[in-house]
């Protein structure tokens, strides 16, 4: 399984890059992104991806929205691609935005087959660094943001800009908990649309915009 991350996902040397991974591993499953439009979900899985990656601007730590005024609705963004990962038999991955179980339940009822999460699954025992925890808290901070830039690929260069945040989580403990709460809320959210299964659920439960 190959997920190849960037935050443009529209660049054409990154849809090369889709299709020669595809070429060299063409067993692997590939998932790719982010893009946020009908035309992004089909640039990306025309050139070989098997997951497209939705989301831009919706982490909690990301700050691309305020920084360069770019970004999509996270439902929304979903809704529009559905159709397209449908029409080649493919899947939506929702990427940022979610919070609560609750957020995590909306998502599938828009139409992804998958999230990802970040803060939600931040400050445990399994992914803290010691030197990050301070007493009840942990520090967390987005991949673009100037601390992350600075660890990871050295000083960032002078032209480019921060997009993303760093602050505190709350210290939870042993994963298993959080996993086990949004698991029970995906249980509940089931029954309440008379649902067995997440693919029942999404086929019956609908979201409603009140104007």
């Amino acid at each position: 399984n190959i997920c190849i991350d960037v935050p443009n996902g529209y660049i054409i040397k990154f849809l090369d890059t889709i299709r020669y991974i595809k070429g060299k591993y063409p067993g692997s499953v590939i998932m790719a992104g982010n893009v946020v439009t009908p035309e992004g979900t089909d640039f990306v899985l025309k050139a070989g991806a098997d997951i497209a990656k939705i989301g831009l601007g919706s982490g909690a730590f990301c700050t691309t929205r305020k920084k360069t005024g770019v970004g999509y609705p996270q439902i929304s963004a979903i809704m529009e691609s559905r159709d397209i990962a449908d029409d080649y038999g493919k899947y939506i991955c929702s990427d940022g935005g979610c919070v609560t179980p609750g957020d995590i339940a909306k998502a599938f009822v828009a139409g992804a087959d998958f999230v990802m999460l970040g803060t939600m699954l931040a400050g445990h025992e399994e992914n803290t660094e010691p030197e990050n925890r301070d007493g009840d808290t942990v520090e967390m901070y987005g991949m673009s943001s100037k601390k992350a830039m600075n660890k990871y690929y050295g000083e960032v260069e002078k032209y480019r800009t921060d997009e993303g945040s760093v602050g505190n989580v709350p210290y939870k403990g042993k994963i298993e908990r959080t996993v086990q709460d949004i698991l029970g809320g995906l249980r509940s959210s089931c029954t309440y649309v008379g649902a067995k299964s997440l693919e029942e659920f999404r086929n019956k439960a609908k979201l409603i915009s009140l104007k």
